[in-house]
């Protein structure tokens, strides 16, 4: 496990993105779209890490309800996992709680859960796994 990332809930990304780039001194390596999360995001590479920022779409977004309740600032931190599935079965185990049951397609091509920020200290976490894109040859693999 490692920090994969940490997100940041900003009111406007095209200026955020020239407040980091300036900060950093290099640009986002790429900006997406979340529709599922009411989301446009942006990255930064940093070494093993990134940095994530995260502005709202429309006002009913988890973003623009933290923006509207906290302001910008630190949102989540996300730690990549090799296994989601195993993870998720081993923290509810520990007691943690899950806000979505299951995993879903989130940003930078991962498969993505968060855990209650009442069971983590106040703090919001993700846990991300790199989605492995399924090949023709995958699938006849498991059919023989």
């Amino acid at each position: 496990m490692k920090v994969e990332h940490i997100g940041i809930a900003v009111e406007e990304l095209e200026s955020s993105n020239r407040l980091f780039e300036k900060l950093l001194g290099f640009p986002p390596y790429k900006e997406e779209s979340v529709d599922s999360e009411g989301v446009i995001t942006s990255f930064f590479k940093l070494g093993d890490s990134k940095l994530e920022l995260l502005q709202a779409t429309h006002a009913d977004s988890p973003i623009a309800k933290f923006l509207n309740k906290r302001k910008e600032g630190i949102h989540h931190v996300a730690f990549e996992v090799e296994d989601i599935s195993s993870e998720i079965i081993r923290l509810e185990k520990e007691g943690f709680k899950l806000i979505t049951p299951t995993p879903k397609r989130g940003a930078d091509n991962k498969l993505v859960v968060f855990l209650h920020p009442g069971t983590t200290n106040g703090v919001l976490v993700e846990l991300c796994q790199e989605i492995k894109e399924t090949t023709e040859n995958d699938k006849e693999n498991r059919n023989q």
